[in-house]
């Protein structure tokens, strides 16, 4: 690699990459993101390099290994150009008959393309799936057109052109005015104006300044943050150094999660090329501006998610909260100005620098701007990551994008935001997705997770589900939180066995008032949320636990039981040899009894017999 050393000649590097490129060569993208991985896309990528080179074409067909593609729920995909071919669930026993037929003959193999769950109908191309369709991809936009350890790849499709057009054309102070004007708003949870942020740091005196990449994704269900660093990393450094440029920083820091490997390893060699090629370091494209990234892995605790603990974490402290009696970016990182954003919020910044702040805040709602990418989660038949603009209901996000709830369920509730969000029920499902309107109906933007529930679910148990999630991951530095975190799931565990009163539904909704006001952090603030909302929206339920010892959803396990059917048994002893606890009686081609002093109420009964002669009252 040559070194750039005016940013001229990052336009030059552009067009040598284009022109010794051949833009109609036939190419094949496999997604080895980290969920197609874990389902063989490697064994898949392995196979067909050495199917091509056993058929001497492996020239003739450019062969990328990319970042995840969002459709996590049809993985391992497989993308063939020309024609902009989709196959889905690609296994390593397929490869033999895509090379044969689809590459070499042009053919499409039937079976692999993917099926609409709604109509039925089979779809060829990428561009046609109502999943990919609806979206409107800006920063996830190249995640399954580069491979993400190439710079190169990134640099032709316009990687580092915002840089450029900062460092050429831009002051410091005009790139935050038009950071500002974009109403670019943190992707993290807190929903705080970047530009202010932005600004604060820039009016700040005190030097050095420092940046910080929040890449501590801890949520449940939560990847997005992850697999953008997997699949586009470039687009964070970028931001980052933009940034820099900004605010006046010569150090970045990026805190991932040791348990994000490969995010971390792209992460780094991206860190390496973007050095190699003068676009970090010292006097980055000849400009005088300074600036690098060290990586910091975090051990896995979810309250260093939260800013003051993540600064604490990276300082060599403890991760745990502190009082903000001052902003971090007038004393953030040792004491210093610093700037801390969300991941998703640094991969904004060339997005809107090359687009225009004009542009970029045409897109979402009055008060919330831009694009925000969800992982869609839960009892829904498109699961994945999915960019939409901000502003649009939940039931067009659920519905025409994630395909509607499997097997004919209706959808009972979304809960969005995280373990500290909210459950929004199907009938507010027409709201707009957006800071504000989520916050009025006691859920909340988080770092984007949505996790759809159906009407299997016992919401007073989903509630008790984060509660204990919420106590496991407190810090416990502040009384409200720890202690009421504990009571709060005391109360919610006794509501689930049939053992609480309605005196005690008051009292959890009273503390869950009192904690959410009085704990010193973000986590403490809004683990009350899943508690609030559920009592708001589906207070009947609470009651029917409390009242009369029953759970509609049949979930809590001390307010089911289950029986056999004596008239549709036939004794085939199935559930005899799966029941762990021997509680299931009977001889052989007899019907069989369930001894309710000995059963656990696993269900392994009810998941074995095939005959349904297993009720679960």
């Amino acid at each position: 690699m040559k070194k750039i050393k005016r940013p001229a000649e990052l336009e030059e590097l552009r067009k040598s990459i284009i022109d010794r490129r051949d833009p109609d060569k036939p190419s094949v993208a496999v997604c080895c993101g980290t969920g197609c991985a874990a389902s063989g896309a490697l064994d898949v990528v392995s196979s067909l390099e050495n199917k091509l080179k056993e058929k001497n074409i492996e020239a003739n067909l450019d062969t990328k290994i990319t970042g995840c593609h969002g459709f996590c729920e049809q993985g391992p995909l497989m993308v063939i150009k020309p024609g902009n071919i989709f196959y889905c669930k690609v296994q390593q026993e397929d490869v033999e008959e895509i090379v044969e037929k689809t590459i070499i003959k042009g053919e499409i193999i039937d079976r692999l393309l993917y099926v609409n769950p709604v109509t039925g109908e089979k779809i060829v191309r990428e561009d046609d799936i109502p999943f990919y369709k609806k979206q409107y991809r800006l920063i996830f936009a190249y995640n399954g057109k580069l491979v993400p350890t190439e710079i190169d790849d990134y640099i032709e499709l316009g990687g580092y052109n915002a840089l450029r057009k900062v460092l050429e054309d831009m002051s410091p102070k005009q790139v935050v005015a038009e950071v500002q004007a974009s109403g670019l708003r943190g992707r993290g949870g807190g929903g705080f104006p970047t530009g202010i942020k932005w600004q604060s740091c820039y009016d700040a005196p005190d030097t050095p300044k420092y940046l910080i990449c929040n890449a501590d994704e801890g949520d449940p269900g939560c990847f997005q943050d992850g697999y953008l660093l997997e699949g586009n990393p470039h687009s964070v450094i970028e931001g980052m150094v933009i940034g820099a440029y900004a605010v006046g920083s010569k150090q970045g820091y990026i805190y991932v999660r040791n348990e994000y490997p490969l995010a971390i390893k792209n992460f780094r060699i991206a860190v390496e090329q973007a050095q190699e090629y003068g676009l970090l370091g010292e006097n980055i494209m000849g400009s005088g501006l300074d600036f690098d990234i060290r990586i910091n892995k975090g051990g896995g605790a979810f309250v260093c998610g939260e800013s003051s603990a993540l600064i604490a974490s990276i300082e060599g402290n403890v991760g745990e909260p502190r009082d903000k009696h001052t902003h971090a970016t007038e004393r953030g990182l040792w004491n210093k100005p610093t700037v801390l954003n969300n991941v998703k919020t640094w991969a904004n910044i060339p997005v809107i620098i090359n687009n225009g702040a004009e542009w970029y805040s045409q897109i979402g709602t009055e008060t919330s701007k831009g694009t925000m990418i969800f992982s869609l989660t839960g009892k829904v038949n498109n699961t994945g990551l999915v960019e939409v603009p901000m502003g649009i209901s939940l039931r067009d996000l659920v519905i025409d994008i994630g395909g509607g709830v499997p097997q004919g369920k209706k959808i009972k509730a979304v809960q969005t935001g995280g373990p500290s969000g909210g459950c929004i029920p199907e009938n507010l499902l027409d709201i707009p997705v957006d800071y504000e309107k989520l916050t009025e109906a006691g859920s909340m933007m988080g770092s984007g997770g949505m996790i759809v529930l159906d009407e299997s679910a016992c919401m007073v148990d989903v509630a008790k589900y984060f509660l204990a999630f919420t106590q496991d991951e407190s810090c416990g530095s502040c009384f409200s939180c720890r202690e009421g975190i504990t009571r709060m799931l005391e109360i919610s565990d006794r509501i689930t066995m049939g053992q609480s009163s309605m005196e005690e539904l008051e009292l959890l909704q009273e503390l869950a008032e009192v904690v959410k006001d009085s704990s010193m952090c973000g986590l403490g603030q809004t683990c009350a949320n899943p508690v609030l909302s559920t009592i708001r929206y589906f207070e009947d339920e609470y009651r029917v636990h409390i009242l009369e010892k029953r759970c509609p959803a049949g979930v809590c396990r001390d307010l089911i039981s289950f029986r056999i059917d004596q008239d549709l048994c036939n004794g085939c002893r199935a559930c005899v040899k799966k029941c762990p606890v021997e509680a299931i009686q009977g001889e052989k081609k007899e019907p069989h009894t369930i001894v309710q002093d000995l059963c656990t109420r696993c269900g392994i009964c009810l998941e074995t017999c095939k005959y349904d002669a297993v009720i679960k009252e």
